[in-house]
């Protein structure tokens, strides 16, 4: 990535999850490695994360799933960001997501999902390379 671009992130807990001790050390981590983080917090809807990413001009929205809910925030948050016009912002995310469901939800159009355990580099170097490449400067 050329120059001093942040990053922006939106980050969100969609649906009724409460557990959110994850959500908070990926947001740190972000922070830490130079991404501008808005996190939204707990019980958004799919609407409230993409107004926010539209008002914010956010390059990524990051969801983080525990409550099993991942077929159905991750596709009506695609379905809300086709509406709004943000196709050309990464949906990723992460969570307790069979691996099965990682490869449909991906055939759909979300960028690539984390589960339980993956080192923080990894996110934060994956979300550092899709907005070089997809959304230069």
């Amino acid at each position: 990535m050329s120059g001093n671009r942040t990053v922006r992130v939106v980050l969100a807990k969609p649906g009724l999850d409460g557990h959110d001790r994850g959500a908070k050390v990926l947001a740190a981590a972000f922070r830490d490695a130079g991404f501008e983080v808005i996190y939204l917090g707990l019980r958004q809807t799919p609407e409230s994360i993409v107004e926010a990413a539209l008002q914010e001009d956010a390059d990524v929205i990051a969801l983080s799933i525990l409550s099993g809910a991942h077929m159905t925030q991750f596709p009506r948050t695609l379905e809300v960001m086709k509406e709004k016009g943000l196709e050309d912002v990464l949906l990723t995310g992460g969570g307790i997501i069979p691996d099965e469901d990682i490869e449909t939800l991906m055939q759909m159009g979300t960028g690539r999902l984390f589960g339980p355990g993956t080192p923080l580099p990894e996110p934060i170097e994956y979300i550092r390379e899709w907005v070089a490449a997809n959304r230069p400067e």
